[in-house]
């Protein structure tokens, strides 16, 4: 990625103002918490992106900074208050992180006392500065605020996997969202890179459970990240029961009793970003053109579960499990067929 297109990309995405302060942060290796060449590599991408960022603010008025933090060696487990009342001081934080933030950012996007947007950055990897990073952002922002549309309005979805498995997600009383690439205003959370719109699938818990009965998600959610494909089966949006046998089965099934929360149908999500490549890296992969489904905790975009993790399974086409169609129904029973094929439909997304 040439330096005009990287500073044209930061541009784009988070329009840096005069008179902010910006914050590249970053996570260390200590302890048992052991060091690899690509969180090394990501330490570096953060110093050459934060004197990119540098010269620009010497240009436009802002200031840039870069500091770190102890890692915490779990996606999304809880950084230290210390450090995020650090970052209230900030305005811009982007967090290039070997283990997730995410779940620690969030929150700051309802804070009314402090004026901060962030992007969250787990894995970040400098190959994606040829791949994902290239995209046209404006074109995914309406490709993915497009499918937050049509996520909000569809009451259910149903997909047809290329095993011949199917997939229905109970979608009433949720509202769909979108990570665009767009992260200009203050209470903006996003990853990055972008495009994808999702939502979190009704559960049937708490007070909703009064009012909408149980959750009608129900099917069998094939695994694409083993070694051999793994089947769940899956009733009232929780994974009851890991199908088949092997060792990899069993550690599963572990996973599953260990924490009831693991259990839970957390995101529909749809990748919208042309140029995202599959690599077995998350941060991208689930922006690549298709669909991903998680399970575990969604409190942090307007689900009801809170747990110790995020999964997310990609199913893109080529895969052992991919999407072979994915159906919206909205209310009135009208249909949407947003992935046909396995592929995509961009020609229903541009507006």
């Amino acid at each position: 990625m040439e330096m005009e297109e990287k500073i044209k990309m930061f541009k784009d995405v988070f329009a840096p103002k005069s008179g902010e302060k910006i914050l590249f942060l970053v996570d260390t290796p200590h302890d048992n918490i052991n060091d690899n060449q690509v969180w090394q590599d990501r330490r570096e991408m953060a110093k050459e992106w934060r004197d990119t960022f540098k010269n620009m603010g010497a240009e436009e008025g802002f200031s840039v900074e870069l500091k770190d933090y102890d890692a915490t060696g779990v996606h999304n487990a809880p950084i230290s208050q210390k450090i995020i009342d650090m970052l209230c001081n900030y305005n811009l934080v982007l967090a290039m992180t070997e283990f997730s933030a995410s779940s620690s950012l969030f929150p700051l996007k309802n804070r009314e006392d402090i004026n901060i947007r962030c992007a969250s950055m787990p894995g970040v990897e400098r190959r994606m500065e040829e791949t994902a990073f290239r995209a046209n952002y404006s074109d995914v922002n309406n490709y993915a605020n497009n499918i937050k549309k049509m996520l909000t309005k569809a009451v259910s979805a149903e997909v047809l996997f290329s095993t011949g498995d199917r997939l229905f997600l109970d979608l009433r009383n949720r509202d769909g969202l979108a990570e665009g690439g767009v992260c200009r205003e203050a209470g903006q959370v996003i990853n990055f890179p972008s495009g994808e719109g999702f939502i979190a699938p009704y559960e049937g818990i708490g007070e909703d459970a009064n009012e909408f009965g149980e959750s009608k998600t129900e099917g069998i959610l094939p695994d694409n990240q083993h070694g051999d494909l793994i089947k769940y089966r899956v009733k009232n949006n929780k994974i009851v029961e890991v199908l088949g046998e092997g060792e990899e089965v069993e550690k599963m099934r572990k996973f599953f009793e260990k924490d009831e929360s693991h259990r839970n149908i957390a995101e529909l999500g749809i990748g919208c970003n042309p140029k995202a490549v599959v690599t077995g890296n998350i941060l991208e992969d689930e922006k690549v053109s298709g669909l991903h489904i998680a399970y575990g905790m969604n409190s942090q975009f307007g689900g009801k579960v809170k747990s110790d993790m995020h999964q997310d399974i990609c199913f893109p086409k080529g895969l052992p499990a991919a999407a072979q169609t994915l159906t919206l129904i909205n209310e009135d029973d009208s249909k949407i067929e947003l992935i046909t094929d396995g592929e995509l439909r961009y020609d229903l997304l541009k507006s």
